[in-house]
């Protein structure tokens, strides 16, 4: 996780994440409010034993979305680190090779990097987990396609960490017009033996059949939520480990305070939900928990 020291609304991601919002605050408040909320959430993870990795973000890089790393890259269980290509210019300066360095001091094992920023220049991108929603165990990988999604990019991508695709459009609407989402971990969270999404975005019926197909095909348990709840990031969660290997569902208390009993229940029945409150960076970045979490599973080394 990187701790943020310039985080402010990015009006170059602004163009196509309906999500975000302005503040009527200045930059060094609205930066302020982030750390806190950074500082706390952090606080609840170790809480419940789960192992974080901090890092500080470099002031003069003037990165404002550098809290949400993973989507710059991805860590994978045979050693491959996997780095990908941002649709915003000034994101591109947040991938760091001393990241790597900091999680071998760490004990964690690199075998090799894959490297996939060269799309850039063609104006290709592929948003690591944010837009690539991946079961490791079923070896799939599912993408809602997008400006920052593209689709040669993923099968390029399925092909080479040997995953099944799964493609389809989830769309939101936005001044009457249904656009699509900018990032597949905004409308659906993957766990180990449940999925939440929200089948109301993907417009069409046999994408939405064949997304659903393979989900029960794995005996995942569908766990359905509103767009109105996506809207309160209830479909940015994240499935992590903490002590004696106890699985967690991570989200926003916005995420939390969105769902229905039913739904709580139903996610309580896999595992216990952990909440933190994610308001301003909600707002200004237009992502939540799950953005906020890189998942390490490179082996020991």
């Amino acid at each position: 996780m990187i701790r943020p020291v310039a985080f402010r609304m990015n009006e170059q991601t602004a163009v196509n994440n309906y999500f975000q919002e302005d503040l009527d605050l200045k930059n060094t408040e609205i930066n302020q409010k982030a750390q806190q909320e950074f500082d706390a959430f952090v606080q609840e993870l170790r809480d419940h034993g789960v192992q974080v990795v901090v890092v500080d973000d470099i002031k003069e890089q003037d990165t404002p979305d550098s809290i949400f790393p993973n989507n710059w890259v991805s860590f994978h269980e045979d050693g491959t680190v996997c780095v990908y290509p941002m649709f915003a210019e000034n994101r591109r300066k947040e991938r760091r090779e001393d990241i790597l360095d900091i999680l071998e001091r760490q004990g964690f094992a690199i075998n090799n990097v894959m490297d996939y920023t060269e799309a850039e220049e063609e104006g290709v991108f592929l948003e690591g987990t944010g837009s690539i929603l991946l079961d490791r165990v079923h070896q799939k990988a599912y993408c809602a396609l997008s400006e920052r999604a593209h689709e040669e990019l993923f099968i390029e991508f399925c092909e080479d960490f040997d995953c099944f695709p799964v493609i389809f459009t989830a769309n939101q609407t936005v001044d009457g017009q249904r656009l699509p989402i900018y990032h597949t971990n905004v409308m659906m969270a993957m766990a180990e033996t449940f999925a939440v999404i929200c089948l109301a975005t993907i417009d069409d019926k046999k994408e939405r059949k064949n997304v659903v197909d393979h989900l029960k095909m794995d005996g995942k348990e569908i766990i359905d939520i509103t767009e109105e709840q996506m809207y309160h990031f209830a479909g940015n969660m994240l499935q992590v480990i903490g002590a004696n290997d106890q699985r967690f569902m991570v989200m926003s208390s916005a995420a939390y305070n969105s769902l229905r009993n039913d739904q709580i229940k139903a996610i309580e029945k896999h595992c216990t939900i952990i909440h933190s409150p994610l308001d301003t960076i909600e707002t200004c970045g237009g992502g939540s928990a799950r953005c906020m979490m890189a998942e390490v599973f490179l082996p020991k080394a």
